[in-house]
């Protein structure tokens, strides 16, 4: 089963949308409308259309990710960074790798793109594998009430999160 991994575009919207909606319907830490803030991030000052990936196997999209741009404010400074928000695999194909070479190459554009961490708030025993550390080891708040086993950071570039001591200011577009 080979797995093509590329970046989005327009006429993969609908695909998408109904994938992210499948992907979380059965979730139980969810609020059920990460396709809609999908669609809300893609029309954002913080998108950026090179981090919003999906995975095809037989031309279906059966995963999509998608990274967008943050800021972590500290006492000085605001320091921009990427929100991992949402990686999406059709429930039939969890479990199958997916979503790891979602990641994956994700990492790898933002890295190429010039991004030096990514912050995301997901299951605790998932994100470690592929190297998140829980964020509160960097200095690295959320700006809402969540367990911090749940809130994690990666650098992509060496000590690119040390010493930051901040809180994460999301878009607007998370809160809508």
């Amino acid at each position: 089963m080979h797995t093509t991994i590329r970046e989005e575009n327009k006429k993969d919207y609908l695909s998408i949308f109904d994938l992210i909606k499948k992907a979380f319907k059965d979730q139980e830490y969810s609020d059920h409308k990460e396709h809609f803030l999908v669609e809300k991030l893609r029309k954002s000052q913080a998108f950026v259309p090179e981090l919003s990936i999906v995975a095809e196997i037989e031309n279906n999209i059966v995963g999509h990710i998608l990274l967008t741009e943050i800021k972590i404010k500290t006492s000085d400074d605001e320091i921009t960074s990427l929100a991992l928000a949402p990686v999406s695999v059709l429930p039939e194909f969890q479990g199958k790798g997916i979503g790891g070479k979602l990641i994956k190459e994700a990492h790898q554009r933002a890295k190429d793109l010039g991004y030096q961490s990514i912050i995301l708030l997901g299951h605790e025993n998932y994100y470690p594998r592929f190297g998140y550390k829980l964020a509160e080891e960097f200095g690295i708040s959320l700006p809402f009430d969540v367990p911090k086993e749940n809130c994690m950071a990666i650098e992509l570039q060496p000590d690119s999160l040390k010493n930051i001591n901040g809180e994460v200011v999301y878009p607007k577009e998370f809160y809508e």
